[in-house]
């Protein structure tokens, strides 16, 4: 059985996710609280070892596959795409506190979608509009309404 880089990947995060997930279960529990400190990591780490495995299992039959057909190509290196993700990602750092959460995640969530894959239709840029407004949304009614986490508020905004 031959892996690729995909597979080394998940293996690794499979494993951090795994030990990470037997901690969370070994945090205290709170007798008056239903939901103990270690249920929200557990499910996330849950999640995440699941998709660590799927990534593993998708790179095997990838590479099995090629191994087959005798094609082994390459990967594609994007080195501008890394740069842009990593420009987008510390704009938002720094438009965070200015102009709330709210805002720049809609912001951020579309920028990134449009360097990662830059609509071409009206309808790819109707839904990267929906994304970034739903992405947005769902988070701040989370955190912010059930979790009763305090997302920033910004300066210039007070939004």
């Amino acid at each position: 059985m031959s892996i690729g880089r995909d597979g080394i990947a998940g293996l690794v995060l499979l494993t951090i996710s795994l030990v990470l997930l037997v901690q969370s279960f070994q945090l205290p529990s709170l007798p008056i609280v239903p939901v103990g400190p270690g249920f929200y990591p557990a499910i996330v780490l849950s999640f995440m070892a699941a998709a660590s495995a799927l990534l593993v299992v998708q790179d095997v039959v990838k590479h099995r596959a090629q191994v087959q057909a005798g094609v082994l190509d390459a990967p594609r290196r994007n080195y501008r795409l890394v740069v842009i993700a990593f420009a987008i990602a510390a704009a938002y750092v720094a438009l965070l506190p200015l102009l709330g959460f709210r805002i720049a995640t809609v912001l951020f969530v579309a920028a990134l979608q449009a360097a990662l894959d830059p609509p071409k239709s009206t309808r790819d840029w109707a839904l990267l509009v929906a994304i970034a407004l739903g992405t947005a949304a769902v988070s701040y009614v989370v955190f912010e309404r059930y979790l009763l986490v305090l997302l920033p508020r910004g300066a210039w905004t007070g939004f």
